[in-house]
């Protein structure tokens, strides 16, 4: 909430959702739609980062945008281990995870998800991360790779629950710092642009309309009773993003899930802790 909050941009879009609320309901719910699936920070401030240079960069259409595969150079023979960015962020930051896996004769993958880094597209939401992580899984086994581990961060972390509860078909997950509520992101949402309850309401049934699933279906103890997967989850306890409860959630949740909790790492710094990357390379070689 500070994050956004701090921004003029911000600040800007408040003012005239709230004029929009006053003035033309509808047009105010039309913008807070667009706004909620708009990634922040934009995809645009990563496009020249040169971290993944040398990764082979495969670019797959994907609904009304795109998903690009980045695969290391050169390629392990191990099994394959997809990695998944959270929301606002980029490939790049699975970054030194892949190479821990990698080290260990694994194959790690890493994936800009639609609108994001190098993907196509100017809006996703959760349920589209859900598909794409589906679709992306489905379509390497097709071509003969064997996906043993999927790992997920942060909004990407709930989408690959609700994937794994329907069936995905992978021996292993590995969640990290997942948010256990979409609906309360949503009130946050509305809490940083100023929005009423009532625009916030509608603009979350305008979602769910468009999508066909509640953000109630997501939430982990819809999906947790139904993950047969191996699940290892990662939660730090001074997360400002997802609350450290999140992961404690889940963990009750899913049958046998293993909860590591760390301290001092927030919510992105756990991606390259060394104890962090350890253990998540340990469960995918179990």
């Amino acid at each position: 909430s500070n994050y956004y909050q701090a921004s003029v941009g911000t600040r800007w879009l408040r003012w005239a959702l709230g004029l929009s609320e006053r003035l033309w309901p509808a047009l105010a719910v039309r913008g807070a739609y667009r706004l909620f699936g708009t990634p922040l920070p934009p995809k645009w401030l990563h496009r020249r980062s040169t971290a993944l240079a040398g990764w082979q960069a495969t670019p797959w259409a994907f609904e009304q945008a795109s998903i690009t595969l980045y695969q290391p150079p050169p390629a392990p023979h191990g099994p394959v281990v997809l990695l998944f960015h959270g929301w606002g962020g980029h490939a790049a930051q699975m970054l030194p995870l892949a190479e821990a896996l990698a080290a260990q004769g694994l194959r790690p993958m890493l994936v800009d998800l639609p609108a994001h880094g190098k993907s196509l597209g100017g809006t996703s939401n959760l349920p589209q991360f859900a598909r794409a992580i589906e679709y992306l899984t489905a379509r390497l086994h097709q071509q003969g790779h064997d996906v043993g581990t999927v790992v997920a961060h942060s909004l990407a972390a709930n989408a690959l629950a609700f994937a794994a509860a329907r069936g995905l078909p992978v021996k292993r997950l590995v969640l990290l710092a997942p948010p256990a509520s979409p609906h309360e992101y949503t009130r946050l949402f509305a809490h940083v642009f100023g929005l009423s309850e009532r625009t916030r309401t509608r603009m979350q049934q305008r979602v769910e309309a468009r999508e066909g699933i509640l953000m109630r279906q997501f939430e982990p103890e819809s999906v947790g009773p139904r993950v047969s997967a191996a699940t290892l989850i990662v939660h730090d306890r001074e997360d400002r993003i997802n609350r450290f409860a999140d992961a404690e959630t889940y963990r009750n949740a899913i049958p046998g899930a293993r909860l590591l909790e760390t301290c001092g790492l927030g919510h992105t710094r756990l991606l390259r802790d060394e104890q962090v990357l350890a253990a998540v390379v340990a469960h995918a070689r179990a």
